[in-house]
């Protein structure tokens, strides 16, 4: 017999190919935690947009779809007596209206005296008075409206002048709460009124919207 000289160092070859086939799939197996991809600038196929490049496109989105917000009306009332500063009032309430959608309401108030208040005669003929009055304001009004402003109204008003300015306001103000008001009257020529008793003093000091004092 041949006396056994220790084990063989060579493996058999069965052995050999399952250890390079474990080996294969090692190598081929996808890592656990991935890499994560940078950004190249340009791209290219597969690259991954950068966060500004995102942000500018998410807010293009936005910018596109959304509405503009729906235009302000604009309402302005305007005290008129016929006088010239009441002329230009009125021609400044339709400059303020040049490109806006809005409403001009035009008021005429018929004021009575104190004297007048005694007198029941007195107070008969002051209202026949301001029935003709009235007349002739609302036509002048429409005579300098005409091709200005098509959406206006003329009321008469009877009482204090700056507190049923400011009662109109108010009345339009609660039927048309998301709109924009505001008063314009005319100046007074007398340098009394001016310091101390004109209409425009008296709302300066408690008109509800903003006052405009044309003069």
């Amino acid at each position: 017999m041949t006396p056994q000289t220790g084990r063989s160092s060579r493996r058999p070859a069965g052995a050999r190919v399952s250890r390079l086939a474990a080996d294969d799939e090692v190598r081929h197996r996808p890592p656990m935690f991935p890499r994560k991809r940078r950004h190249v600038p340009g791209g290219g196929p597969g690259a991954i947009p950068g966060r500004s490049r995102v942000r500018r496109a998410r807010y293009r989105g936005r910018s596109m779809n959304a509405e503009p917000p729906p235009a302000t009306s604009v309402r302005i009332v305007v005290g008129y007596d016929g006088s010239p500063p009441a002329d230009r009032a009125l021609d400044a309430a339709v400059r303020l209206l040049e490109g806006r959608i809005g409403h001009v309401t035009v008021v005429y108030v018929g004021h009575l005296t104190s004297t007048a208040m005694l007198s029941a005669d007195a107070i008969v003929e002051l209202e026949d008075d301001f029935d003709q009055v009235e007349k002739e304001l609302r036509t002048a009004v429409a005579e300098r409206l005409r091709g200005h402003v098509d959406d206006w109204t003329f009321e008469r008003r009877q009482g204090q002048i700056a507190h049923e300015l400011v009662a109109a306001t108010e009345e339009i103000h609660a039927a048309h709460s998301d709109d924009t008001i505001a008063i314009v009257v005319g100046s007074s020529s007398s340098a009394v009124h001016r310091m101390v008793g004109s209409v425009p003093v008296t709302l300066a000091r408690h008109s509800p919207v903003p006052l405009i004092i044309v003069p």
